[in-house]
């Protein structure tokens, strides 16, 4: 059988390549860069993301790695009051199957290339970047820069928000400046008072300002994000753009002292900052033998947390329509179908979310319209991928 070949070797890339290996579908993953890492900062896998994974055979994993949150809290940004506190714990799992979990990203990444790596030691091709895409009724052809050709039975474009495999299928966007710049570093925690670590997790909504923190690795990082609207400021669309700590705090000049008490303990070298843009939906992700997944296919706002989530829903989905379908293009059709409502739900929702988040949190708490959000948002965590009918 020729391989499915996945362009990518991100977090959606690997759980695609995990979930087709489990059933028996062979895979060539090409990454551009010479060697596997993923960015040094936390993320959040709610439970719709932690289903799939521990259907894939990860719990035990995840339970080495992540850190489940005992509760979650929303803070007022000049008092410090708090103004909503959730009880997490081991209720998650009651209530959706899988728990949430805090981690740092690089775990994460760790623990899927072992799992694709212990089922197929060579599946992973470092250095191959994606220059072209040929396809015919048999096939599709990989071409990459080093001069490689990879045949496969289909291709799916994993590569992340400047994904060349969306440039060829559906032409290069231009996506739109947000005016909205996001710091981000992870504090060791020894330098942080402990009077200021409860709740497990905390926001901070604000005027043109959002602050986030939560445990990772055991508890001994702090990982914190803080987004300031700075439409005026750099606008550069990376993740790995040193900042100062300095900058930080004029963006968050005022706030309560427990926001100033995570900024101060940041190291020096440890600030990093990124430009956020937008993207609207897309009304096509596939085109024959070739499709997207993950931001490659809908890049996100990351007001819900939900990036990494939509793109592992989509990996399980796509392996089990390449499983029960009796052609390519017509399974990925079906995968196309079964995505893109959800996905363009969080899309729109991420983007309105921001300007929810950004925006006084007293009127939006005062008036029950962040409970009605909340209940929203937990609806949409209470699925799972790995079940829904195909």
């Amino acid at each position: 059988m020729d391989p499915v070949l996945i362009v990518g070797a991100g977090l959606g890339g690997l759980t695609a390549a995990l979930a087709l290996l489990r059933r028996g579908i062979p895979v060539v993953v090409a990454e551009q860069t010479p060697e596997l890492g993923d960015v040094g900062a936390g993320i959040t896998m709610w439970p719709n993301a932690t289903v799939v994974l521990e259907a894939l055979g990860l719990r035990e994993a995840l339970e080495r790695n992540g850190d489940v949150p005992a509760d979650m809290g929303v803070r007022h940004f000049r008092t410090g009051d708090v103004l909503r506190r959730t009880v997490v714990g081991s209720t998650l799992r009651e209530r959706y199957g899988a728990p949430q979990y805090f981690m740092h990203r690089a775990d994460l990444h760790r623990v899927l290339v072992d799992a694709v790596r212990a089922l197929a030691p060579n599946a992973i091709l470092l250095g191959h970047a994606l220059i072209g895409i040929d396809q015919d009724a048999s096939g599709v052809t990989a071409i990459f820069a080093n001069g490689v050709r990879v045949r496969g039975r289909a291709l799916v474009g994993c590569d992340g928000i400047h994904s060349v495999t969306r440039a060829t299928l559906v032409g290069a966007d231009q996506p739109r400046w947000t005016g909205v710049v996001a710091y981000r570093s992870l504090v060791p925690i020894e330098r942080l008072p402990q009077d200021i670590l409860t709740p497990t997790s905390c926001i901070w909504p604000g005027p043109g300002r959002y602050f986030v923190r939560y445990p990772v690795r055991g508890g001994t990082l702090m990982n914190y994000v803080a987004f300031a609207v700075a439409p005026d400021a750099w606008s550069e669309e990376s993740w790995r753009t040193r900042s100062t700590v300095a900058e930080v705090k004029a963006q968050f000049s005022g706030w309560e002292p427990r926001v100033q008490a995570v900024i101060d303990a940041t190291l020096p070298d440890a600030c990093f900052k990124w430009a956020l843009h937008d993207r609207d939906p897309l009304d096509r992700w596939s085109v024959g033998r070739v499709t997207l997944l993950g931001d490659a296919a809908h890049p996100m706002l990351p007001f819900m947390g939900q990036g990494a989530a939509m793109a592992i829903e989509d990996a399980i989905v796509l392996a089990r329509c390449l499983e029960a379908m009796s052609t390519v293009p017509a399974a990925l059709e079906r995968y196309e179908s079964l995505r893109k409502e959800r996905t363009r739900w969080a899309q729109l929702e991420s983007r309105e979310n921001g300007r929810r988040e950004l925006s006084d949190p007293d009127p939006l708490y005062q008036s029950g319209e962040a409970q009605e959000v909340n209940r929203e948002l937990e609806a949409f965590r209470r699925y799972d991928a790995s079940s829904i009918p195909i």
